[in-house]
């Protein structure tokens, strides 16, 4: 057996993370700046934690909330800005995937002199300023990796971006945060994170490591899966739910994300679907794509969630999600050309042609 796995992030997981582990943050600098959306970091109670942190160890704080879903490279340079005008010595990431993103993005642009624009082909020799990540979804995991997903407008898509020099120096995550989500994003998040685990667990780039972490966030997902349907959930479900949500970050993290993921980005940039509802749409499809390749893990996969076929997958994420539109067969051949020839087909199990792609967005939205 011989097999990688690289983590630089210090994870503190539990209740009171800000408070009880917040002096990791002592001696990373006296200025640090915020990045965040307009409302998830007050309404978690997240910035209220971190701005007491701040004052106890004499920390000056700078806050850029203007953060949206899908954020675009210009939101990202106007952060670069800030940074850059309050001498920020360390960036504080603080909500879901976007914020997590857009902060790892600041911190790498703001110490190399390229446009924002140009984060995808620019050289950056420059090490970026030290981020730590507080989450307040049970999603993205983006807290403990090194990735980022931005949307281009000019191509009409979103595409990650990847970097080890980007997985935060610490990640603080409290699943209290989450107690103020709806329960629609608190669905969408947490399908975000099983298909993390599930695709991470199908990769090609798996381990023996990524494949134990990615089976305990399954049995966590199927532990509340019913709650999630019926939309009573404890705080010891969000507990889970966050704990899943992490450890499918430190998945995807060592295997990256596949198709899948690539696929539901147009259902995103396009028409506005969430991006953890997109990809619990495609589901089930994928599932059936990728079993002929990984037959074994697939009937694991199953075992896990306690279901006996892929019929049953797909009439969970009916009970979850609403149902989809219909689609007309010119719009699903156009979002699968966006992705054909995607970098992530080379780790997704089973190679697939386009025709593998629109059968894919057929069957889920057809």
């Amino acid at each position: 057996m011989s097999f990688s796995f690289y983590l630089p992030t210090k994870v503190f997981f539990g209740e009171g993370a800000v408070n009880n582990h917040g002096v990791f943050l002592k001696g990373r600098g006296r200025r640090a700046l915020v990045v965040t959306g307009r409302h998830s970091a007050t309404a978690s109670g997240a910035m209220a934690d971190i701005e007491a942190l701040a004052q106890k160890l004499d920390i000056t704080l700078a806050t850029f909330n203007q953060v949206p879903s899908n954020p675009t490279l210009e939101v990202v340079g106007r952060g670069v800005e800030m940074a850059r005008s309050e001498g920020a010595d360390f960036i504080i990431g603080i909500g879901g995937g976007s914020p997590l993103d857009t902060a790892k993005a600041i911190a790498l642009l703001a110490t190399n002199k390229v446009p924002a624009t140009a984060l995808y082909e620019a050289e950056l020799p420059e090490p970026p300023l030290p981020v730590v990540a507080i989450p307040t979804t049970a999603g993205t995991g983006s807290e403990v990796t090194q990735h980022a997903v931005f949307t281009l407008p000019e191509k009409k898509i979103k595409k990650g971006f990847s970097d080890d020099r980007c997985f935060p120096l610490a990640a603080l995550v409290d699943p209290r945060y989450t107690a103020s989500l709806p329960l629609e994003v608190t669905v969408d998040t947490a399908l975000d994170a099983l298909s993390h685990a599930i695709e991470g667990y199908l990769s090609r780039r798996a381990t023996p490591l990524s494949d134990t972490l990615a089976l305990e966030a399954m049995g966590l997902f199927a532990r509340h899966k019913e709650a999630l349907v019926r939309g009573e959930l404890t705080p010891a479900a969000r507990y889970d739910l966050m704990y899943a949500s992490t450890l499918g970050g430190m998945v995807i993290a060592q295997t990256r994300t596949t198709i899948l993921h690539t696929l539901g980005y147009p259902l995103t940039f396009s028409h506005n679907i969430p991006h953890g509802r997109a990809n619990g749409l495609l589901l089930a499809a994928y599932l059936e794509f990728v079993q002929p390749a990984e037959p074994v893990k697939v009937a694991r996969i199953l075992t896990v969630l306690g279901m006996t076929s892929l019929a049953e997958v797909q009439q969970m994420i009916r009970l979850l999600l609403p149902v989809p539109g219909k689609y007309p067969e010119k719009e699903l051949e156009r979002m699968a050309d966006l992705v054909t020839g995607a970098s992530s087909m080379a780790w997704t199990a089973r190679q697939g042609t386009r025709a593998d792609l629109v059968r894919i967005l057929r069957q889920s939205l057809g």
